[in-house]
């Protein structure tokens, strides 16, 4: 292999590693909270999805379907 190459695999690997961190027990508390979460309210946002879904009778990607009257 080409020596450029290979020291940039090299790199790229140690920095990977770099990025692994252990988490300490008293730490663990502060990111299991709500907020820290990719979708932090999943009941509000489906909620809204329907309402959406419902009244503009845009159901492109959701499974809500509607004439716009907000009815099932």
């Amino acid at each position: 292999m080409d020596s450029k190459l290979m020291r940039g695999m090299v790199i790229i690997v140690a920095l990977a590693l770099c990025a692994c961190s252990p988490v300490a027990p008293w730490q663990r508390g502060t990111l299991a909270k709500a907020s820290m979460a990719v979708e932090p309210t999943p009941m509000q946002t489906q909620l809204s999805e329907h309402t959406h879904g419902s009244r503009e009778a845009a159901a492109a990607s959701t499974s809500a379907s509607g004439g716009g009257c907000g009815c099932y």
